[in-house]
């Protein structure tokens, strides 16, 4: 069966500042940076031919969950949205302010994002979902394409990552860290 998902495995903006957090995010970068492009693959799938959309979503990945790293804390949308938003202003101000911020603030909604910019939210959205879940979620992407996905762009340990912040980043306490990202991240 023939995928119609094209991988994404290199972009230019992923790759340009990906270099401003690798020494913050250290040795899971390999595992972030394929998380990155797994979610920028599915996303395009779900956006189409959109390249203002295309580059809000790239540039916004990078920094989504980066809070993690470099404020070691579970509750990482708000200092990824500002570490986002100190680089967008500096090196990308023509990107729209408020769509990077919505890409990152939302990415974890348990529920169809309606707002501004809701088609390109919304891909980044379900994006990460498929990813974040193993493909249990698939958003409708069968799960050949899934496995197509995670076998070009591998998955590096991404989901043993998460894990081991939830506990380092809460005293040891994986369930107590789990417990905070649920409290604080998804959003209904």
């Amino acid at each position: 069966m023939a995928s119609g998902i094209q991988i994404v495995n290199h972009d230019p903006i992923v790759e340009r500042f990906l270099e401003t957090i690798a020494e913050k995010v250290g040795g899971d970068l390999p595992a972030y940076r394929n998380h990155i492009y797994r979610v920028l693959t599915y996303a395009s799938h779900f956006l189409g031919p959109d390249a203002r959309g295309y580059e809000h979503i790239a540039f916004a990945l990078v920094f989504h969950d980066v809070g993690m790293w470099t404020d070691n804390n579970l509750a990482y949308l708000e200092p990824s949205q500002s570490i986002a938003e100190e680089v967008r202003a500096r090196d990308m101000a023509h990107l729209d302010a408020a769509l990077v911020r919505n890409i990152i603030h939302w990415h974890h909604k348990m529920t169809r994002y309606s707002g501004p910019d809701e088609k390109i939210v919304e891909a980044a959205r379900k994006a990460d979902w498929i990813d974040a879940s193993l493909g249990i979620i698939s958003c409708g992407v069968s799960k050949i394409e899934i496995r197509r996905v995670n076998s070009d762009v591998p998955v590096l340990g991404f989901p043993n990552v998460l894990m081991r912040l939830a506990s380092d980043l809460h005293g040891g306490n994986r369930a107590g860290g789990l417990m905070r990202v649920l409290g604080r991240v998804y959003k209904l």
